[in-house]
C-alpha cells in the first residue's frame, strides 16, 4: 500500500501539474475531477496503511513535485498530448493495480476492495481522456514513463 500511497501522491501532482497550463478550460476543468478522485484513492490509502501499521513513503514531497513539473511539461506540449499522457499513465496505473491484485492475500478484502475501485477509476480516467482527444505517445515516452515508474516503485516500497 506505501507503493499505491506514493503513486496517489504522484498522481496529485501530475493532474495539478497539467491543469497549470492546460489551454483549454474543459480540459482543465477535468483534471480537476480527475484530481478529485485521485485525492479520494490517497486518503484509502493513507488509511489502510494505518490499519497495516505501515507508514508513507519519506519521500512524497519529492513525489509530489516531481509530478507536477512532468505534469506542466506535458501540458505545455498541448491538450492532446497532455489528454495522452493521462492515458497512458493510467493504463500503466491499472496494469500496476492488476499485478498487485495478482500478489494480494486472498484473506486481505478490505486491500482488494480498495485497489479494486481505484482500478476502475484509474480506467475511467483514461478512456475520458481518449474521448476528450487525447493522442497516442510516441512508444519512447511510453517506454521512458514506465521506467520512471518502475524506479519510483522500487524507491518507494524501500523509502
Amino acid at each position: 500500500m506505501r507503493v499505491n500511497h506514493a503513486g496517489e501522491i504522484a498522481a496529485q501532482g501530475l493532474y495539478h501539474g497539467q491543469a497549470l497550463v492546460a489551454r483549454s478550460p474543459q480540459v482543465r476543468s477535468a483534471l480537476g475531477e480527475a484530481a478529485l478522485d485521485e485525492g479520494d484513492h490517497l486518503a484509502w490509502c493513507e488509511e489502510r496503511l494505518g490499519d497495516l501499521g505501515a507508514l508513507p513513503s519519506r519521500l512524497s514531497a519529492v513525489w509530489y513535485a516531481g509530478s507536477v513539473a512532468i505534469g506542466a511539461a506535458m501540458g505545455l506540449a498541448g491538450d492532446a498530448t497532455s489528454l495522452g499522457f493521462i492515458e497512458e499513465t493510467e493504463r500503466q496505473v491499472a496494469a500496476h493495480l492488476d499485478r498487485h491484485l495478482a500478489q494480494l492475500p486472498a484473506a486481505d478484502s478490505r486491500s482488494r476492495a480498495i485497489l479494486d475501485a481505484m482500478r476502475a477509476d484509474e480506467v475511467r480516467h483514461g478512456t475520458a481522456a481518449r474521448e476528450a482527444g487525447g493522442r497516442d505517445l510516441p512508444a519512447p515516452v511510453r517506454a521512458l514513463m514506465l521506467a520512471v515508474s518502475r524506479v519510483m516503485t522500487f524507491t518507494a516500497y524501500r523509502i
